[in-house]
């Protein structure tokens, strides 16, 4: 079985902060950015223990959301698709080009809103794609046809108001979700098994990931969007995950994985966790 995630691109929390850009920021007036610099660490140290080499890089100057490189882009071989963010990130991108540009990596730009990695997880060679709130549909077919992957174009459900219409959100002008990006309703623990949250999906998305031909383990609504359960890295052999999902957690077990389960809290608050801090190189 092919190991998975073996070398990854981290940054650090030295600015975290939070604005309300995603339904997990909403209302939040205040971070504890010590807390926040020693759950990274964490995070660094469970992944190490896993065997993951890490390349790490500084953070990009006063960018509260610097430290989740995952939407920096999307990486296969020595090319990356980079991503197209919305307005309170958008300074990431060109710290993102220089970073992987000193890397050797051949540079696409995504010619639609695209949230890089998040929103789309490579499974052997399928990629599983999230639209509409971060991503473009329009981006599916450019991502297939660049890197050569069969897209599973998925939508996951709309965060609506009261009077059932869906929530837009006031910074980026986007619809909002609590699974705005894919990697918050979808995780890849091998390429044969995946772990993945119903609830999180529409009903049409819901059918095609069933009709998939592939082990999956489904997680709760309450750990997927209180525990950040799908929100986890995995080589293929052990799965760094959320300390606050039990169910999850013993499920993947039963499939022989073992699991690494640093306490994330602090940074839950900006809407990303533990699959957010880590861009896969290889």
């Amino acid at each position: 079985m092919p190991k998975l995630n073996q070398q990854v691109l981290m940054s650090g929390a030295d600015y975290f902060d939070v604005v309300e850009l995603n339904s997990y920021s909403k209302g939040i007036t205040a971070v504890d950015r010590e807390r926040a610099m020693a759950e990274f660490a964490s995070i660094q140290q469970a992944l190490e223990t896993a065997g993951i080499e890490i390349v790490k890089v500084e953070p990009p100057a006063d960018c509260q959301d610097g430290i989740f490189t995952a939407n920096w882009g999307l990486c296969r071989g020595d090319k990356v698709i980079l991503s197209s963010l919305p307005g309170p990130r958008q300074a990431e991108e060109a710290y993102a080009e220089k970073i992987l540009t000193a890397m050797g990596k051949q540079i696409i730009k995504a010619p639609h809103r695209f949230s890089g990695q998040g929103d789309a997880l490579p499974c052997g060679n399928w990629l599983f794609a999230g639209s509409n709130y971060r991503t473009d549909p329009q981006m599916h077919h450019f991502l297939a046809e660049q890197f050569g992957f069969e897209v599973i174009s998925l939508e996951t459900v709309p965060e609506l108001d009261s009077a059932g219409n869906p929530v837009i959100n006031q910074l980026s002008g986007w619809p909002d979700s609590f699974f705005y990006d894919i990697d918050l309703a979808i995780s890849v623990l091998k390429t044969d098994l995946i772990a993945w949250c119903p609830e999180a999906f529409t009903p049409d998305s819901q059918a095609k990931m069933r009709a998939l031909d592939i082990q999956k383990i489904e997680v709760s609504l309450a750990e997927a969007t209180q525990g950040f359960a799908c929100n986890l890295i995995s080589t293929g052999e052990t799965v760094i995950m959320s300390a606050q999902a039990p169910e999850l957690r013993a499920n993947i077990e039963k499939h022989g994985l073992k699991t690494l389960t640093p306490a994330i809290s602090e940074l839950a608050k900006g809407g990303g966790y533990i699959r957010c801090t880590t861009l896969t190189l290889s």
